[in-house]
């Protein structure tokens, strides 16, 4: 393995992420709690994993640019910025939605899971997203 598969692998683990993510909500819509602890815990995990492959690979790679198709360059800044601002706000939003899980208080829990649910979840696909328009070569207009 070397640094260049890294970007592949980061956007496995969001992938990941995402099906953890989902699987978890549909989990305790069905009332299945153990389940849907089992789902974020691990989409927690992958996350996390990511969070150190992406700082590892960045900080020996450098950085990245959206170079193609240039018509687009504007709407990938924008889903760039979004998901960059949302990443960086949902770290202390999941740290207290699991704490207040394992801490068993399960209505503030809920409360909070309201919000950081949605706001992963779309982290986690943009970031799929975000490697597809990077890595992959796509017909100019």
């Amino acid at each position: 393995m070397s640094i260049s598969d890294l970007p592949l692998i980061n956007a496995c683990l969001n992938g990941l992420s995402t099906v953890f993510l989902t699987t978890g909500y549909i989990l305790i819509r069905q009332r299945k709690q153990t389940g849907h602890r089992n789902c974020m815990v691990s989409a927690f995990v992958t996350s996390v994993l990511f969070l150190a492959c992406y700082l590892y690979y960045h900080a020996h790679a450098g950085r990245t640019r959206f170079v193609n198709p240039e018509w687009f360059r504007n709407i990938y800044l924008v889903l760039l910025l979004t998901h960059t601002v949302l990443a960086v706000a949902i770290v202390p939003m999941i740290l207290v939605t699991l704490w207040r899980a394992a801490s068993g208080n399960f209505e503030k829990h809920k409360a909070i899971a309201r919000w950081t649910f949605p706001a992963w979840l779309y982290v986690s696909v943009t970031g799929v997203v975000i490697y597809v328009l990077l890595y992959h070569k796509f017909p100019q207009k």
